[in-house]
């Protein structure tokens, strides 16, 4: 059976991607194929260093990436042009607002942005969630 594919977009340090890498990587062992793309290349490597099965960095590598994945995980930020310090284009948040990938994301952001009827909760509790939301899709 064809692993199915999470695609995890990161910028900056890539913490965030780091700490739901791990996590989805310790719940579901090899389930799933894990891409990284970062928007920079520091992004990019500490999501590698959490257990990605591939990775790459930049533009190109979100646009080409995003129609072939089944999930698609970030911050919310990942839909909005010009976020992370503008590292995120409006290529970016295009494409992966246009992808048929099941999109799930954490309503974290540096924007001017707040998001209503959402819990305010520590990173770790929102990558918790995250997990059990791919279980349910999944079935497992």
């Amino acid at each position: 059976m064809k692993k199915k594919k999470i695609l995890v977009i990161d910028g900056q340090g890539g913490g965030f991607g780091n700490a739901i890498i791990r996590e989805l990587k310790k719940e579901f062992e090899e389930r799933f194929e894990i891409i990284a793309i970062g928007t920079n290349s520091i992004a990019t490597l500490s999501m590698l260093e959490a257990g990605a099965n591939k990775g790459a960095t930049g533009e190109n590598a979100i646009v080409c990436n995003s129609s072939d994945v089944d999930y698609i995980i970030g911050s919310i930020s990942i839909l909005i042009a010009n976020s992370m310090l503008g590292e995120l284009t409006d290529k970016m948040a295009s494409a992966i607002s246009m992808s048929k990938a099941k999109k799930i994301l954490i309503p974290i952001t540096q924007e001017n942005i707040t998001i209503t009827c959402q819990k305010k909760e520590p990173l770790p509790h929102h990558i918790k969630d995250l997990v059990n939301i791919i279980k349910t899709l999944e079935v497992i």
